[in-house]
């Protein structure tokens, strides 16, 4: 697949459950704190707390089911661990520095 020059194009694995648990973690969030975060549905849990069997399933390491990798990529962005690239705010639209930043992308290169 051939990309122009002015797109950006993402590395987005499929991560392992192991993988998606150790970003969980080192983002500092719980598995419904994770899943809220990606939109996944909360279930109250056993112990009247909220918990996400959707994302107890990623995580598995019996379950076949697994992340996307745009998906992965999208939480490691919005957690700040993304190894290439970070998210950065857009300035409101016709503030000086919007004007002065013309061209550059919402997606930045560490």
């Amino acid at each position: 697949m051939s990309h122009r020059p002015d797109t950006l194009a993402l590395n987005m694995p499929i991560p392992s459950g192991d993988q998606l648990k150790a970003a969980r973690t080192a983002a500092g969030l719980s598995q419904a704190q994770a899943a809220e975060l990606l939109g996944y549905p909360l279930q109250t849990g056993s112990r009247g707390g909220l918990q996400s069997r959707t994302w107890q399933a990623l995580e598995s390491t019996t379950d076949e089911r697994s992340m996307q990798g745009p998906v992965f990529a999208m939480f490691l962005l919005l957690t700040g661990q993304h190894p290439e690239f970070r998210l950065e705010r857009r300035p409101p639209a016709g503030s000086v520095q919007d004007t002065a930043s013309d061209g550059e992308e919402a997606i930045s290169p560490e």
